[in-house]
């Protein structure tokens, strides 16, 4: 498995007050290798990535989706819980080991064990020998050995972790071609398509790929998970994946929406491009920049399509695109499309844009170009550059030498970054500068 293919994801569920939040943090801080921590997540941190014995999972706690002590119905933690577990490689049933098992206790392990994952019974809060004598009645729940941790005093955590993440791969570092296929030369371009609810990005979905794979309703955030498709063209694999829609965080509420946000953003992570989708009609609003910084943040390539182009009447392309680009200035190198998911219009557009920009944010320039590069510029600063060479793609990014310790003012570092667009047609991805004195 490389970097960016999806972390298994291990997800915590249980009754309120039986200790989630507390074996989530213990796990986290257990190695110290919290690789993510979301935000834009109201209240509780719900997401996390840990690492143990050199293998990455993702992490998510359920904690905190009941919203009041008299609403603990099992099916009702259940149904709040639903999009992680759609996603669990693993879930941790955490119970409380102080108190008899309740009827409650009973009724959601009834509940989970149809859904066919992997799980494991943790009974939290054993911190002496004589609770470890209470242990054994756990097994009456039927769900295999439990484990006894005290999640606050960080005991048992290496068993549980040890028995977890058994089947979890070794993360290996990504190498430059990962996205191709050494075999067979095929190319493999993963594309999230993301944007705020009832944008049109299951239609786009559809119309990409020529199905009815996604879920298409005229009710806001009817895609509560990720859904994922793959088309052939040439020798390259398409891998779309339609996020659900992002809302800013002070509207994510509901626990189902604080959730739909992180995988969103999950998918960011592991996409090469990223299809900003955009509502003609409304046109460009605050959610949409918030949303848009997510990628560009990710470094991801990114193409803005301004969809339901057919039902926008009397409105200019170069307005549009004007307006976007007053609003978005940080994604000024984002090419713009327009296009109508419903009538097929613009889609083909779309798909050999997508391969250009997979192709410039791939891109790698020899140093001897890169210096043959430097010599031809003129600054206005007085700030000496050596020379430059490119440290990696996906964003490219660059590393200057120059005669100064302090980092690049910002404009001749935009002048620099719009000098190489230019020059080596970096269209669509961001572009990434570093200093460092000779």
């Amino acid at each position: 498995m490389t970097v960016d293919e999806p972390l298994p994801t291990v997800v915590i569920v249980g009754r309120p007050n039986v200790g989630k939040s507390t074996l989530f943090n213990a796990i986290l801080g257990n190695r110290r290798s919290i690789v993510g921590d979301e935000p834009g997540i109201t209240r509780d941190r719900i997401y996390g990535e840990a690492e143990y014995r050199g293998k990455r999972f993702g992490l998510i706690d359920t904690g905190g989706i009941i919203p009041n002590d008299d609403a603990l119905i099992p099916s009702e933690i259940l149904k709040q819980a639903q999009v992680a577990l759609d996603v669990a490689a693993h879930i941790l049933y955490v119970i409380d080991g102080r108190t008899e098992i309740t009827a409650s206790d009973r009724d959601l392990a009834k509940l989970l064990r149809p859904l066919g994952k992997p799980l494991t019974l943790v009974v939290n809060k054993i911190d002496s020998k004589s609770r470890e004598d209470l242990v054994p009645e756990f097994y009456s729940l039927g769900l295999g050995a439990p484990f006894p941790v005290s999640a606050e005093h960080k005991l048992g955590l290496d068993d549980l972790l040890s028995t977890v993440t058994a089947p979890f791969p070794v993360i290996q570092p990504e190498g430059d071609e990962a996205e191709s296929d050494g075999e067979t030369g095929q190319r493999r371009i993963k594309v999230a398509i993301i944007g705020r609810p009832n944008v049109g990005k299951s239609t786009l979905l559809n119309a990409l790929v020529g199905s009815e794979r996604a879920i298409v309703s005229p009710v806001a955030g009817t895609t509560r998970d990720a859904v994922d498709e793959s088309i052939q063209e040439g020798n390259t694999l398409f891998r779309f994946v339609d996020t659900a829609g992002i809302r800013r965080k002070g509207k994510t509420t509901e626990m189902t929406e604080k959730l739909s946000v992180v995988m969103a953003r999950r998918h960011i992570r592991m996409a090469n491009v990223v299809l900003l989708v955009i509502d003609a009609v409304e046109g460009v609003v605050s959610s949409d920049a918030t949303i848009a910084g997510y990628a560009h943040e990710e470094g991801r390539a990114v193409i803005l399509v301004v969809n339901k182009w057919d039902a926008a009447e009397g409105k200019s392309k170069r307005a549009f695109t004007d307006a976007i680009r007053d609003q978005l200035k940080f994604l000024d190198y984002a090419p713009v499309l327009f296009a109508s998911a419903k009538n097929g219009e613009g889609i083909h557009r779309i798909v050999t844009t997508i391969k250009h920009c997979f192709e410039a944010a791939s891109k790698r320039i020899t140093t001897g170009e890169l210096n043959r590069f430097v010599e031809s510029l003129k600054f206005e600063s007085e700030i000496r550059i050596y020379y430059i060479t490119q440290a990696s793609i996906r964003p490219p990014t660059f590393v200057v030498f120059t005669d100064q310790a302090d980092k690049m003012h910002f404009s001749v570092e935009r002048f620099l970054v719009n000098r190489l667009r230019e020059r080596f047609n970096f269209e669509g991805t961001p572009v990434v500068i570093k200093t460092k004195r000779r």
